[in-house]
């Protein structure tokens, strides 16, 4: 009989490991990746052309990183990799994907989705202004394009990454102007109960902060942000800074050239949503995410999610769940699988999720700050659409929920679906109606997941 054929979305940490454990049994996964080269975010690739050694793009990750990628060389005759390639819609048992401007649906038997994460925003005036980047953007200019996103850069938001970046910045020898947290040193304290569970990973966090203030960079905390400034005679638009109240209120300024701003993670859920898969509010990220069991096994039969895709618990955590929803599918597909394997790595995960709690708690989402933006700042750069026109949609046009304000309003329904301001726009539009943010619902998706060229061709079904 034909072997099952299963596709694996995703080449970073936890897509590798999946792959890996489905060649073990003599599968030969299709690994569907929109990167030019394996990795993922965290560990992103340098061009072939570029020779920065692997310390310098990954700092104490290297070890891992340089694994997780020889790994995958290894697997490069036993699976059928396809880098640079979209997987935009589900068309029944099909999964469309796009490639040079060529479509195909593939045909699957199961699917393992570890499709990663992206910056989730607060928006603040200012932050659509040429300079400002995503703290990913910033990280990819520095690891794929060797350049970084100015001169004098300023980075604001909250999370591990956010001083993650400024570290690498200055080891590629550019010096932040400042390093900006909307969490407080109070918030972290209540955090530590998670935290503790993986020492080594909190040692790691506080090396970073040491290195930068041992360089002379200044750490703020408990900040609010107010704005992104640009010079008033400058035609082009360009950053000279930011504007932020410090935790006793006081307004300051820090100037800069750029701005990198991320207020932790957000997982990619679009192909769950299309799959039909349930959700559920997660209080902790107050974000929607795919309901899934402890092994990554989605309400959909043969669907399954690994990695930041099913929350937010870092890379080495994705190793472990790609491993571990690969072993739950291949036992769905009729195969044997070693059960002392599956506690090990159902064990290794507990920690990594008193982690993650610890995450969302020491360094949370500032949700409250979508009540004060003010009404003329932009939260959907897609579509243009302000604050102000989310709260128009919520208090006279009876908007109840964000997919109805996306009727009105169009907020959400740019290129990006949602992806930017959505968590945002629903926090607005929750604040503006004075109900909790798990009644004002999420944007849903809808293929294409990701614009398509205007000009394609291949096989539909």
């Amino acid at each position: 009989m034909d072997k099952p054929v299963v596709i694996v979305v995703g080449a970073g940490p936890a897509g590798t490991r999946a792959a890996e454990t489905l060649v073990q049994v003599g599968l030969r996964p299709v690994v569907l990746d929109e990167n030019r080269q394996q990795g993922g975010q965290i560990y992103r690739r340098q061009p072939e052309n570029f020779s920065r050694p692997a310390s310098k793009l990954y700092g104490t990750s290297a070890r891992a990183a340089t694994a997780l990628h020889s790994a995958f060389e290894a697997l490069l005759p036993h699976i059928d990799y396809r880098p640079e390639t979209l997987a935009w819609g589900v068309s029944d048992k099909n999964l469309l994907t796009q490639h040079n401007q060529h479509v195909e649906a593939l045909p699957f038997d199961a699917m393992i989705i570890a499709a990663g994460a992206t910056d989730r925003i607060m928006p603040c005036p200012g932050w659509t202004l040429p300079g400002v980047f995503t703290l990913g953007g910033a990280q990819i200019a520095l690891k794929a394009q060797a350049c970084t996103i100015g001169a004098a850069p300023a980075f604001m938001g909250t999370g591990p990454l956010l001083y993650l970046v400024a570290w690498q910045y200055l080891r590629a020898g550019v010096k932040p102007r400042a390093v900006l947290d909307t969490s407080s040193l109070k918030t972290r304290l209540k955090g530590l109960s998670g935290l503790r569970h993986r020492p080594a990973v909190m040692l790691q966090g506080v090396r970073y902060m040491n290195d930068l203030f041992r360089a002379g960079v200044p750490l703020h905390s408990g900040i609010t942000p107010v704005r992104i400034e640009q010079p008033e005679d400058d035609a082009d638009l360009r950053v000279s800074g930011v504007t932020w109240r410090d935790a006793r209120g006081r307004k300051q300024h820090t100037k800069a050239d750029s701005v990198g701003i991320g207020y932790g993670l957000r997982s990619e859920t679009q192909l769950a949503d299309l799959l039909k898969c349930n959700f559920a509010f997660d209080k902790l990220s107050r974000q929607w995410l795919p309901v899934t069991d402890e092994d990554g096994a989605t309400s959909q039969k043969g669907i399954y999610l690994a990695g930041d895709g099913a929350g937010i618990r870092g890379a080495d955590a994705a190793e472990s769940a790609g491993a571990l929803a690969a072993l739950r599918c291949l036992e769905s597909l009729g195969f044997s699988s070693s059960q002392k394997e599956i506690v090990r790595l159902r064990n290794a995960l507990k920690p990594m999720n008193a982690f993650r709690h610890g995450l969302e708690t020491g360094f949370p989402w500032p949700w409250q700050n979508a009540a004060e933006l003010p009404d003329e700042t932009v939260v959907c750069r897609c579509e243009n659409v302000t604050a102000g026109d989310i709260r128009r949609a919520a208090g006279p046009l009876d908007a109840p929920e964000i997919n109805r304000a996306k009727a009105f309003v169009r907020v959400g329904m740019g290129r990006c679906q949602g992806r930017m301001c959505g968590l945002a726009g629903a926090e607005i539009l929750a604040a503006a109606r004075k109900i909790p943010v798990a009644e004002a619902g999420r944007v849903r998706s809808a293929a294409p997941v990701k614009p398509l060229p205007a000009r394609i061709r291949g096989i539909m079904t």
